[in-house]
């Protein structure tokens, strides 16, 4: 990526050759506070629709976005280098949950009764959860569709307009989706603004009414910072250093698949992928042994079959480079791979044994297709040290008996069981993680309720028989008050004493 000074513009540049994919503007402060005056205009027109009327235009976009699935696929190849494979399949899930958040909003979000209780039998209750307004969501280059759209489809289908800051990476994605929408539905309640990070930080001090963020740990607290200024509520997705436990009972070769696909699919680039593997005493070296062997026999290149692309972000090699020669300087080895894996643009697979827990390979976010593999004589030294790091995403767990029991104990927002990454296929569950990998959520009932806040409202339906709320209220009415939650909340367990 380039940037021209006089024109205001950058291009953003194919990883793998290195060449211009497009040129885009540099969107400017006056520029993005525009483009959220004009959402807001546009929400008021989008919030005033029933679910069932925004619910058909967002399956018109679904529908333009699935006709023309190998062209967005196209441009995600040509910005990210990922194979078209994966675009494919990112891209296919981002149109379930749109699909998915479009259908079930009305369900999670339209008023419903509660029961008012007792001492206010005299009220009819209600709640509902209303559109904030606009939304800002700042995406990643990563999953330049899958990830920005667990926002961009939920914050919509719950009423919001959004405007929209891709990745410098990936602006032409952006661009693709914003466009794509205003020839769907004819009215810019979805827009893009391209950039750097000042984009970004303009973003959040526009006067949008809550910016969903998708980044490393270090920007999402500058973001935060940014959006602090104005009071502004943020939901932040971080980065993550997820585990996959082994158990001695656990489908050894599926396990290695698993460990092998999460580790190095898109490169290594997933928040969500396998970074450390703990696997039982009992089961590692037959473990360890399919898992160098499946790596083998994958490689990184610009060959059109290779189900490996190139590191996008060309600083992230450096990172990768560190995390290696700081495990084998510790005493680490390379099963496969190593130091010489790294490229000037492509990583190959490369599998760590025998390195220590206060590594950086294990402590930090490495972002590339490398994992560490640990020998572990319990499950209950497995749990804690995959609760080791300050992260908490997503994880993994390989047993057939303890699966549940296990998943159930680790810190992390996010566990797929006998299987990987699995959750973030699924529409009904939310995603996000704890610690530093962030807070709020997406996708599933928590994700449309992320961009609303919830309206409470209590209608007297007759007199009270006991007057509260009046400076009326008599001395009978306090001791009548007295008795009535002495009869529903004094018969509490009893303490015991001694």
């Amino acid at each position: 990526m380039t940037t021209t000074e006089v024109t205001r513009t950058f291009e953003s540049l194919n990883p793998t050759t290195g060449d211009v994919v497009g040129t885009h503007p540099i969107h400017s402060d006056d520029e993005v506070r525009a483009a959220v005056e004009r959402a807001r205009e546009a929400a008021a027109w989008w919030s005033a629709l029933t679910y069932d009327e925004r619910d058909r235009h967002l399956s018109t976009w679904k529908g333009v976005i699935t006709r023309r699935l190998p062209q967005l696929a196209s441009v995600m190849h040509e910005e990210t280098g990922k194979p078209h494979g994966d675009a494919m399949l990112e891209a296919a899930l981002a149109i379930d949950h749109l699909a998915w958040a479009a259908g079930h909003a009305g369900k999670v979000l339209k008023r419903r009764k509660v029961a008012p209780g007792l001492l206010m039998a005299n009220q009819a209750a209600t709640v509902e959860y209303r559109p904030l307004g606009v939304v800002g969501v700042i995406g990643p280059w990563n999953y330049p569709v899958f990830t920005p759209m667990g926002s961009i489809a939920y914050a919509l289908a719950a009423g919001n307009a959004v405007v929209f800051k891709p990745s410098e990476y990936t602006p032409g994605v952006g661009e693709w989706l914003a466009r794509t929408f205003l020839e769907s539905v004819g009215r810019p309640v979805l827009q893009v603004v391209t950039g750097l990070g000042e984009t970004g930080a303009a973003l959040c001090r526009a006067g949008v009414d809550k910016v969903a963020f998708t980044g490393s740990t270090a920007t999402g607290k500058r973001v935060m910072a940014a959006c602090a200024e104005t009071l502004t509520p943020v939901v932040i997705e971080a980065g993550g250093k997820d585990a996959v436990i082994v158990d001695q009972d656990a489908d050894i070769d599926a396990a290695a698949d698993a460990t092998l696909w999460g580790a190095c699919s898109n490169a290594g680039q997933t928040c969500t992928g396998v970074e450390r593997a703990y696997v039982h005493e009992r089961v590692y070296d037959e473990f360890l042994a399919a898992l160098t062997a499946k790596a083998r026999g994958l490689r990184a290149d610009a060959t059109a079959g290779s189900q490996l692309g190139p590191i996008t972000m060309p600083r992230q090699l450096g990172v990768i480079r560190g995390h290696i020669q700081d495990a084998l300087d510790r005493g680490g080895r390379a099963v496969v791979g190593g130091l010489d894996a790294v490229g000037e643009r492509f990583v190959q697979p490369t599998i760590l044994v025998d390195v220590p827990e206060d590594s950086a390979a294990v402590q930090e976010e490495t972002f590339g297709p490398t994992v560490t593999v640990a020998r572990v004589g319990t499950m209950e030294e497995a749990i804690a040290r995959t609760n080791g790091t300050r992260y908490g995403l997503g994880s993994t767990v390989f047993s057939k008996a303890r699966g549940m029991e296990i998943a159930g104990q680790i810190r992390s927002g996010m566990t797929a069981v006998n299987g990987v990454i699995t959750f973030a296929a699924i529409p009904s569950l939310p995603f996000g993680g704890v610690g530093d990998s962030g807070f709020g959520r997406i996708h599933g009932p928590d994700g449309l309720k992320e961009f609303t806040y919830a309206k409470a409202i209590a209608r007297q339906r007759f007199k009270p028989l006991l007057a509260l709320t009046t400076f009326a209220r008599t001395e009978k009415a306090d001791q009548q008050l007295a008795s009535m939650i002495t009869m529903l909340h004094g018969r509490g367990t009893t303490i015991p004493k001694g």
